[in-house]
């Protein structure tokens, strides 16, 4: 696959969708989980939605139980606790493996990709952050640890824009 735009995941809500649909927009793809450290990570991954929506940019959550078992509930359950405790009105998905031979195919493709400053490989945790230009090409990958709001994360993805 040559870029973003070719794949479909399924919605937390169990449709089909197109990632096609968000051609032309710069996204921020993570893997995320409910029960983690970096959970909080959720409220700054709103904000920024919140910020840069307007502008063409949206954060895609992937739930993933592949790392300490610490997205462990039903979609539905997902849903809930995102929306209740952190507001999350970004599109969020069906939860996916990021890793290994079961991994989504968007996160094989992601993480094969040469970037920076965090280098191709698996997703070491929750949270990885991969930033999606609007052709759909990885231009960044930042570390689960880094928050949403830091100043390289949100350059790379001001220069995408």
């Amino acid at each position: 696959m040559a870029s973003a735009h070719e794949f479909t995941a399924t919605t937390i809500d169990g449709a089909t969708q197109a990632l096609a649909a968000y051609a032309g927009k710069v996204l921020l793809v993570v893997n995320v989980a409910s029960q983690c450290g970096l959970t909080p990570h959720y409220a700054g991954l709103q904000a920024l939605h919140d910020r840069l929506a307007a502008r063409g940019f949206a954060v895609l959550g992937f739930p993933c139980n592949q790392f300490g078992s610490q997205e462990p509930g039903s979609e539905g359950q997902i849903k809930a606790f995102c929306e209740t405790k952190y507001g999350v009105t970004f599109p969020m998905f069906a939860k996916v493996d990021v890793n290994g031979p079961g991994s989504h195919p968007l996160f094989a493709w992601l993480t094969a990709a040469p970037t920076h400053p965090d280098g191709a490989g698996d997703v070491q945790w929750n949270f990885a952050k991969f930033v999606i230009d609007k052709q759909g090409q990885v231009t960044a990958r930042f570390a689960p640890t880094i928050k949403p709001d830091d100043a390289a994360l949100v350059a790379a993805i001001e220069a995408a824009l």
